[in-house]
């Protein structure tokens, strides 16, 4: 009994995040310079090394800052909640298991909404991911979409989109629940090609499918998945449970 409440928290600590998804993110970033660069990145890190690119980062700069940053933040992150500065092996392990079953059980998910889907269209299931033309460069993407994915809308805009709600004066129970499903909505939306005016604004959006309700419905049950993942379990196991997911989705 005492094994299981210290695993649940040091598996959920920052450096533990950051030495279990270390691997799959040395593999990521050596696999895209074995394949087409721009199949294998995805849309979350495209924006992210467009915005480095913005604030006058050069290309070479910016592809080493990024992992950078990902590392930093975790190990900021782990500073300021004043957690110990040591790591047990052996929940490394309890992590990837835990992950693989997660990510199961969202694929079996993803399996029983696309049947009742075409049940409900009396048609072919929706897909809720892109078909792959190169399997290398859609498993290499998918282990970034995994770690970049859930930097930006977990690690970055989930404790941002809270601090907003708060602010407006929300409890921190209702700005988190809130701030899981405005995050997840914006999840969702980014794995689409969007043009759609806002006023003076503009929602430009190139990169991944035509839109679908269908498919939008799952990635936005899939980001609330991955979001309260988060709040309870850390960065880790959400990206990890991500990682393995795309994976299966595509093998399978």
């Amino acid at each position: 009994m005492e094994g299981r409440p210290a695993y649940w928290r040091e598996s959920s600590q920052p450096l533990t995040s950051l030495v279990f998804v270390a691997p799959m993110l040395v593999v990521y970033e050596a696999g895209v310079l074995l394949v087409d660069e721009r199949s294998a990145r995805n849309g979350a890190e495209l924006w992210l090394r467009g915005w480095l690119d913005q604030l006058g980062f050069s290309a070479c700069l910016s592809y080493f800052l990024l992992p950078a940053l990902t590392c930093g933040l975790l190990l900021a992150w782990h500073h300021t909640r004043n957690e110990p500065w040591r790591l047990r092996w052996d929940v490394l392990s309890g992590m990837a298991f835990e992950s693989t079953v997660l990510a199961i059980g969202l694929l079996l998910f993803a399996q029983w909404q696309q049947e009742w889907i075409a049940g409900l269209a009396r048609g072919t299931p929706a897909a809720t991911r892109g078909a792959a033309t190169d399997s290398a460069a859609a498993l290499i993407a998918y282990l970034g979409a995994g770690i970049y994915e859930e930097l930006l809308f977990r690690l970055a805009l989930l404790p941002a989109a809270v601090i907003g709600l708060r602010w407006c004066g929300l409890d921190r129970r209702t700005s988190l629940a809130a701030a899981i499903v405005l995050t997840s909505a914006l999840f969702a939306l980014a794995h689409y090609r969007l043009d759609v005016p806002l006023g003076a604004w503009r929602l430009h959006l190139p990169y991944g499918d035509a839109f679908a309700w269908s498919s939008f419905s799952f990635r936005f049950l899939a980001g609330v998945f991955f979001a309260s993942l988060f709040a309870a379990r850390g960065f880790g196991i959400a990206a990890g449970s991500h990682a393995l997911y795309d994976i299966f989705a595509v093998l399978l």
